[in-house]
């Protein structure tokens, strides 16, 4: 039997922020104590004034192992989501290949992830035209969910699905009780840029892909719900308008969720500079009334939770040589990063730094089916814990990123909070500005 205890002046327990202790027992959360509870014998970690809280639950994250390891890799992102306080991810379908729409790809990619991830890595199902019959065996094997466009991916062996796949999919998934997570645009609204238009320019880029895609696409989403009594969880929302959508339909019964990203929460469009990729995502980031917003939607619960949506690829890919938006893959890595982005968003607008457990922490792990062992300092949790200095400037120094590719919009940039230390099941895996021991995720 292992112990150890950790105290703080500042720890974020569900019931608040206040001093205590944490013990800890082969792994898991054993007790809460006073922060003067001290027993013999036992190990410990003194955090002193800097925050304890949950380890952070990312459900959305594309590793792209394997198939395409040259993007990302577990062994990178894993280290990555240690040095920045994930403490638990879940891996997308996409974009590896064979992306995980059946039980034999669902195994590819556990081997290739044994033995390489510092954090727990969980899995997202596939749902794409035809695989209705791999649904159900995919929940046997062990996906948390399931994760679906509804435009096109970008990557062929992800195809995207249309209402009639939905309608012969959703029945499935409210039987199976797993959530639908959805890329919420709908092809149909998508513009396309005229030939002369400049693929450097952000605006064309932005107008390619207006709101009216991500409203369509979620209007769809929660009357599917609706009829079928299933549960949709939309992804990365950059439309702020689409959040009241979604919360009137949860007010009427429907189990309707919804994230957003740290890009959306920290960059608007009036900022972005022309010939930059490293901004390109779908959705875009929205204007500057969009990104407040979503702020207003996180701080009133309309939106539940914030996801990284880390998808890096090789600077090849991005275009940063020549600038090219419209050529340039759609994907932002931010997953070392997103706890100071969103505390640095949070603190400009003086919301309380416990809000982060709930957005980062605790509905996460709800979404994934994972809340009575991860994203609470409770016991019976698994020991998943963070010590955050939330007054610490972090520069962003892409090249010292554990990322596979240095690429990322927040380069050079000054956030605050810094994660210190991060614990996995009462292991440190990674202590001030190192990852730590074997890979024993």
């Amino acid at each position: 039997m292992t112990e150890l205890l950790v105290r703080g002046e500042r720890v974020m327990l569900p019931d608040g922020v206040r001093p205590a202790s944490i013990r800890i027992r082969d792994g898991r959360i054993a007790s809460i104590g006073g922060h003067r509870d001290r027993p013999a014998g036992v190990r410990e970690i003194d955090a002193r004034e800097r925050v304890v809280m949950p380890g952070l639950v990312d459900t959305h994250v594309h590793i792209n192992e394997p198939g395409r390891t040259e993007w990302e890799g577990f062994a990178h992102a894993t280290r990555a989501a240690a040095a920045g306080g994930v403490t638990t991810l879940v891996d997308m379908p996409l974009n590896s290949i064979p992306s995980t729409t059946t039980v034999d790809a669902l195994d590819r990619k556990r081997a290739a992830a044994a033995g390489q991830c510092h954090v727990d890595v969980g899995f997202w199902g596939g749902v794409v035209p035809g695989n209705v019959p791999d649904l159900e065996p995919l929940a046997q094997a062990g996906v948390l969910g399931y994760k679906c466009f509804l435009c096109p991916s970008g990557v062929d062996e992800f195809q995207h699905v249309t209402e009639a796949d939905l309608r012969a999919a959703v029945p499935v998934l409210a039987k199976l009780k797993l959530p639908l997570l959805a890329h919420a645009e709908l092809p149909a609204m998508l513009r396309e840029p005229e030939p002369t238009a400049d693929p450097r320019s952000y605006a064309v880029w932005l107008e390619s892909r207006p709101p009216v895609c991500e409203h369509a696409a979620i209007d769809l989403l929660l009357r599917l719900a609706r009829e079928y009594g299933a549960r949709v969880h939309v992804v990365h929302l950059a439309s702020a308008a689409a959040a009241a959508a979604i919360a009137a339909a949860r007010a009427a019964g429907v189990a309707a969720t919804v994230e957003t990203c740290p890009h959306y929460l920290t960059f608007a469009a009036e900022e972005i500079p022309d010939g930059a990729p490293a901004f390109k995502c779908a959705p875009p980031i929205r204007g500057r009334a969009d990104r407040e917003g979503l702020w207003s939607a996180l701080e009133n619960g309309s939106i539940d939770l914030v996801a990284t949506d880390h998808s890096p690829a090789p600077p090849a890919l991005k275009h940063l040589d020549d600038g090219d938006l419209l050529q340039a893959w759609g994907g932002i890595a931010s997953l070392q990063i997103g706890l100071s982005a969103v505390w640095s968003g949070a603190l400009s607008r003086r919301l309380p730094i416990e809000r982060l457990g709930r957005w980062l922490c605790e509905a996460p792990a709800r979404l994934a089916g994972l809340g009575r062992s991860k994203g609470s300092i409770a016991p019976g949790c698994d020991a998943d814990l963070v010590l955050f200095d939330p007054d610490a400037e972090l520069i962003v120094d892409p090249f010292r990123l554990y990322h596979r590719h240095p690429t990322t919009p927040y380069a050079g940039m000054s956030l605050r909070g810094r994660v210190i230390t991060t614990i996995l099941r009462g292991e440190v895996v990674f202590d001030e500005n190192r990852v730590t021991g074997e890979a024993r995720g």
